[in-house]
């Protein structure tokens, strides 16, 4: 027969373990909360830059986690431009990496695309991590979009006990797909921007794109005293290539001179066809002296390149005028960007009249803006 005080214990017991249950609810309520909370804001981002750095700084604030990286499947280098573009500078970022092919994560992951937690193996994750941060427990979630892996999202904490193989996972996958779809749509939303903005001969960016940048470079530099160069570029005698084998002929050497001049620049400068076949470009942090080696480079590059042609054995040769002009540190605002280009285009016109295929550096301005051949052995192949 039960006696009354094994009724009060057993009376005791249910009530601990209703505690437990109500609290573990609350608990879970705060942190659906916290997820929803941080679901919006991730959906109302406007850019992939900023979209970025919440996943990887509120994250961190909101759930108490020790560490968050991003992993993101970037081949041809496209979300790394768009991110630069905005300002971002990638070298600042230990916690954000981009790869090449999904050969590292395929391994993590295999063929489920499942999360995976657990304790930190160096191992398996030490690519995934800051080398200055070693967690205790992990969460790796698989970004993944239309059964594609596109990154991972790499939860750390020092509490060995925080993520632990088997536990449930609903709100971490949800998580994951939350942040896929919005890093998904904000590279679309980058990537129609650009339609209008890109040059559709040549691939590199058009006038009205590099207008815009220059008036924010050149604000960019005036707020953090890093200088800034202009590369004003036309091809030499580029109408006879046309009048001779004909505009698509001279389109394919358009579309090749940009390819060549884009592999000369950095990731951070700014490239575009400014009208016919004129190019300009912004190198950005660079002194004069910089400027005229990336020019010069530009300029071997493009005389040394042979247009082969649809005949046998037949090709063609171009060479290109550069003229290259800096920003000066009193010089800022809109006037200055203009002036900035101006002298370019002057330093460009007399490439042209001493001689073409060669780099003239404006002499940064005194009283009136002079210029200043650099020095070259080279020999023009045309006209």
């Amino acid at each position: 027969m039960t006696s009354e005080s094994d009724l009060y214990r057993e009376n005791q017991q249910l009530r601990r373990k209703l505690r437990a249950f109500l609290s573990q609810a609350r608990e879970n309520e705060q942190k659906m909360r916290r997820f929803q909370e941080q679901e919006l804001r991730l959906i109302s981002t406007p850019s992939l830059s900023e979209l970025v750095q919440r996943v990887l700084y509120n994250y961190r604030t909101a759930f108490g986690l020790d560490v968050v990286s991003l992993t993101l499947h970037d081949p041809g280098y496209e979300i790394q431009r768009i991110l630069e573009e905005e300002g971002v500078r990638l070298d600042d970022f230990d916690n954000l990496h981009f790869l090449a092919d999904t050969d590292v994560l395929d391994g993590l992951y295999g063929v489920s695309l499942e999360a995976r937690l657990g304790p930190f193996r160096t191992t398996e994750h030490h690519g995934l991590f800051p080398p200055t941060v070693e967690p205790s427990s992990v969460a790796l979630l698989p970004l993944v979009r239309y059964g594609e892996l596109i990154g991972s999202l790499n939860l750390g904490s020092r509490d060995p006990e925080r993520f632990v193989a088997g536990s449930a996972t609903d709100f971490l996958q949800r998580l994951a797909t939350i942040v896929a779809i919005c890093l998904e749509n904000a590279a679309n939303h980058e990537r129609l921007k650009r339609v209008g903005l890109t040059d559709s001969l040549t691939g590199v960016n058009n006038r009205r794109f590099f207008d815009q940048r220059l008036g924010e470079e050149v604000a960019r530099a005036g707020r953090s005293g890093e200088p800034l160069a202009c590369l004003f570029l036309d091809i030499d005698r580029f109408k006879g290539i046309n009048d001779r084998y004909g505009h698509r002929v001279g389109d394919r050497v358009l579309s090749t001179v940009a390819g060549l001049i884009r592999e000369q620049l950095r990731s951070t400068d700014v490239l575009g066809r400014y009208g016919g076949e004129e190019f300009a470009a912004l190198l950005v942090n660079a002194r004069k002296e910089k400027a005229l080696e990336i020019a010069e480079r530009i300029r071997a590059a493009i005389e040394a390149y042979r247009f082969e042609l649809d005949e046998a054995d037949s090709a063609l040769f171009a060479t290109i005028s550069i003229g290259v002009s800096s920003l000066p540190p009193a010089e800022r605002g809109d006037v200055a960007a203009e002036a900035l280009v101006d002298r370019a285009d002057q330093a460009l016109y007399q490439a042209k009249n001493s001689g073409r295929n060669r780099v003239v550096a404006a002499e940064e301005p005194r009283a009136s803006a002079s210029v200043t051949p650099l020095a070259s052995d080279s020999r023009s192949h045309t006209g």
